[in-house]
């Protein structure tokens, strides 16, 4: 929204809303929630607070193991709720006995996170779809507040987020999206490029434009991505073109195996920036999947060469920030069991697994989260009396400070709580060093003064938030973002090509050209070429200057040594616009001397 208001005049950004579709969704179930059957101060459920329930329904409910169907049963239900679909459907729909199960199970997990007063991720999206389907005077008061609508990356989009801009764009149809279908990689997490089409049928007098002319890449890098994508299917016809030069050859490298292919990256980086005086910030290096960066990342170092990985931790994944937000939860909803158990203990509070279990089974026995099971007279003759006294000083504690919260100026309140709870010797006796401590407790700081920036933003003004609407806000920013610092400093990035999609860099290598890596094995055998193919696209158009494909005759496959196929994408490429390199059968000792050479005349260079 400021990035808005610093190119249109503030007085039309008035009304302006700027959101995420899950944080429009998130205000929409604040906003209606007793219509929806909860109450103020509900949780969101994130990854691994589903996942715990998840494991505990899967053993107690559906008296199924965990094990390795965890990962599986979570990303069922998540897909269909990304499809609108509930249990009941879910069920009579299942096409097999497996899928039985799973419906199953989230028939228990739709439940308990309704006892919870909790939602999850996809129910951002689902609950505000559930609730216009059964109040048409709802969604009649949110259509007047959204009088048009501009949405982007619509390609992205599943069928419950078009489902919502198409109700709330009704017949009136004033909107506008942005999409490209060749760009839609995100399949495996429900996301249709068919919705672009789609639109078409449900809005026959929609308006097409179409955006080819492309201000990043050389003519020739557009030429390649054009061929490449041109073997897939489209909703829409269009090719890119540029103003730019033609530019230089894409190179395909053909190396020996894959050490010789990631030291032949990290010597042509060294290579180029010497010859031509460029950053290594000018480099990007792009791959499938994770586990190609862990080689390159050892050359990288041998060379000293400096590098980032886009996507490191989370701030929200830090232990210390995951306790924090934790009690954060606990406070604004005591009935948020995943919190409860979290904090129980941290700092410790010699409250012993025996002890939860006890009021685990007592709370279940009465359907009541644990928090209300303390107050239960019932209590006592479940849990330890020794247990049960600690356990009720946490909770008479955590009722003083909510209460405090909501009477006092909250920020001081919070600060107090990590005071009273004694978190920074407890940081101290379980960090590795000092600093290590000092550091954590700095994020918990830095956690509190991003509360205090939310209250008082919107202080004054239509958008003031409450330490609740704050916290909520918090635990929603925990699930969509990493915490990224401003890092200006000159490294080479090495990413994803997933991660890569709406970057830009001037000199690209594309590492593991090969069948079973790009495109992806399981992509083959499902025969879902043409995503891996938009994969392709998305990697070949981040690159303005240089583009150089790299990829392995041999690789290592469970301890032996296994023939690679190029890959299919490389020979789709315009012949006229390539040029292949053998220099790669060089043997990794071979690359390490040319690697050597080139670092000692960077050095002698810089009179070192």
């Amino acid at each position: 929204k400021e990035r808005v208001s610093r190119i249109v005049d503030r007085k039309l950004t008035r009304g302006l809303i700027v959101s995420t579709f899950h944080n429009l969704g998130l205000n929409m179930i604040r906003e209606e929630h007793t219509h929806l059957g909860y109450h103020p101060g509900f949780s969101i459920f994130d990854a691994e607070d589903a996942k715990a329930l998840l494991r505990d329904l899967m053993l107690r409910e559906a008296s199924a193991d965990a094990g390795d169907e965890l990962n599986d049963v979570q990303m069922t239900i998540s897909s269909w709720k990304s499809a609108l679909r509930g249990p009941a459907e879910a069920y009579s729909k299942a096409a097999d006995e497996r899928e039985q199960r799973i419906a199953i199970v989230y028939k228990y997990y739709s439940e308990y996170l309704k006892a919870y007063n909790a939602v999850d991720f996809d129910d951002l999206i689902l609950l505000p779809v559930q609730l216009f389907r059964n109040n048409p005077e709802v969604l009649a008061k949110w259509r007047r507040k959204i009088r048009y609508m501009l949405v982007d990356e619509y390609q992205d989009t599943n069928l419950c987020q078009y489902e919502l801009v198409r109700m709330l764009v009704a017949d009136r149809a004033a909107f506008t999206v942005v999409g490209d279908d060749d760009q839609s990689i995100y399949a495996w997490r429900g996301a249709r490029p068919e919705n672009l089409a789609q639109l078409k049928d449900d809005f026959p007098s929609l308006k097409i434009v179409k955006l080819e002319q492309n201000y990043r890449s050389t003519s020739r890098i557009l030429r390649s991505a054009n061929t490449v994508i041109a073997n897939n299917p489209h909703v829409f016809e269009k090719a890119l073109w540029s103003d730019h030069t033609i530019g230089d050859e894409i190179r395909i490298v053909r190396c020996r195996n894959e050490d010789a292919e990631t030291e032949r990256v990290a010597t042509e980086i060294l290579d180029q920036k010497l010859k031509k005086g460029l950053a290594f910030r000018d480099f990007a290096v792009l791959y499938r999947g994770n586990h190609q960066a862990r080689l390159l990342e050892i050359k990288l170092q041998g060379y000293q060469i400096p590098y980032r990985i886009s996507g490191g931790q989370s701030f929200f994944s830090k232990n210390e920030i995951k306790d924090a937000m934790s009690y954060l939860r606990l406070l604004i909803n005591p009935d948020d069991d995943a919190a409860f158990l979290r904090v129980v203990n941290v700092p410790r509070r010699e409250i012993g697994p025996r002890t939860l279990e006890q009021l685990s089974h007592y709370a279940r026995a009465r359907n009541v989260s644990l928090f209300r099971a303390l107050s239960d007279m019932g209590a006592e003759t479940h849990v330890t009396e020794k247990g049960l006294d600690r356990l009720r000083r946490f909770a008479h504690w955590v009722d003083a400070t909510c209460k405090r919260l909501h009477e006092e100026n909250p920020v001081p309140v919070i600060k107090q709580l990590f005071t009273d709870i004694e978190y920074e010797e407890w940081l101290h006796q379980n960090s590795g060093t000092p600093k290590q401590a000092e550091r954590r407790m700095q994020n918990i700081w830095y956690l509190v003064d991003s509360i205090q920036r939310m209250l008082d933003d919107g202080k004054g003004t239509a958008d003031e938030l409450g330490i609740e609407d704050a916290i909520t806000k918090l635990i929603l920013r925990d699930m969509m973002e990493q915490r990224e610092e401003e890092d200006d400093s000159d490294k080479v990035q090495l990413l994803t090509l997933h991660a890569s999609k709406g970057l830009e860099f001037p000199h690209v290598f594309i590492l593991g050209l090969e069948e079973e890596i790009l495109p992806h094995r399981s992509s083959i055998e499902e025969g879902n070429i043409e995503e891996e193919r938009r994969l392709m696209y998305v990697g070949i158009t981040r690159a303005k200057e240089t583009l150089t494909l790299t990829y392995a005759a041999q690789r290592r496959q469970y301890g032996e040594k296994i023939e690679t196929i190029p890959s299919r994408f490389l020979d789709e490429l315009p012949e006229g616009d390539v040029r292949w390199e053998g220099t790669g059968d060089l043997d990794a000792e071979a690359n390490q001397k040319k690697g050597k050479a080139t670092l000692s005349a960077l050095l002698g260079d810089l009179g070192l």
